[in-house]
């Protein structure tokens, strides 16, 4: 009877991939889970591995999230050029590699560059599509040698994986954010029609006219509308002193 052999890589592999699974969108910043999935990296890897998460806005790449200077600069060097894995990756919504950047002729001359800061292989996995905003993320390997076969499919399933906390926690802040700036102008809003709901009362103004003496004031003291119906509501001066 034969006995299959424990694989120690597969299990240090697999312990890895479970990690990411169990990561929890309320506990992590996205730069605590760059930096979780750049620690699981470093053990599936060879060379320490760096990450970064590229989103693309308004036609506009940005890295929101990067782990060390090394995936930073590499990300900006390819915005400089307009050209590069990762804005292939987020740009097309297909996972992009690059085994070996000391021969890699794409992009040029950034594989050559890439190879001078150290960095051998460059792994591009595109987040999952949402409205109006498309990424990736990038995973750029420290190594002396080419990524070989095994090590890509291992990377490959390792971004696969990654890519999912990485995409929710970012949705999860983007959110968070949006509902921030919603709160503030619902906010700005309701004081702005108090102080309206004042001077027409006052001064038996109709709406229109009420926020146009609010605009006024606005323009003549360089002062946001939202400031002068804030001050107008709590002191009932229109015009600061």
């Amino acid at each position: 009877m034969t006995r299959n052999t424990p694989d120690p890589e597969a299990d240090l592999t697999q312990l890895a991939f479970d990690e990411l699974g169990r990561m929890s969108l309320a506990e992590h910043s996205l730069e605590s889970v760059l930096q979780k999935v750049t620690d699981l990296a470093a053990r599936v890897l060879p060379g320490e591995a760096v990450t970064s998460v590229t989103i693309v806005g308004d036609g506009r790449p940005s890295t929101v999230a990067a782990s060390g200077p090394l995936a930073l600069e590499l990300d900006l060097v390819q915005y400089a050029q307009d050209a590069g894995p990762c804005l292939d990756a987020a740009r097309s919504g297909e996972f992009v590699e690059v085994l070996d950047t000391s021969t890699d002729d794409r992009w040029r001359p950034f594989p050559q560059l890439a190879a001078e800061r150290g960095c051998r292989g460059i792994l591009s996995f595109p987040l999952p599509p949402q409205e109006l905003i498309t990424g990736g993320l990038n995973v750029y390997a420290r190594t002396s040698q080419p990524l070989d076969e095994q090590t890509r499919d291992v990377a490959a399933r390792f971004a696969a994986y990654a890519v999912v906390p990485v995409s929710n926690v970012y949705l999860y802040e983007s959110a968070v954010e949006r509902a921030g700036h919603l709160r503030a102008a619902l906010d700005s809003r309701a004081v702005i029609d108090q102080a309206k709901g004042i001077l027409m009362e006052r001064f038996t103004l109709s709406a229109d006219q009420a926020f146009s003496a609010l605009a006024r004031v606005s323009m003549q003291t360089n002062t946001k509308v939202h400031d002068i119906a804030e001050r107008f509501v709590r002191t009932g001066e229109l015009r600061p002193e």
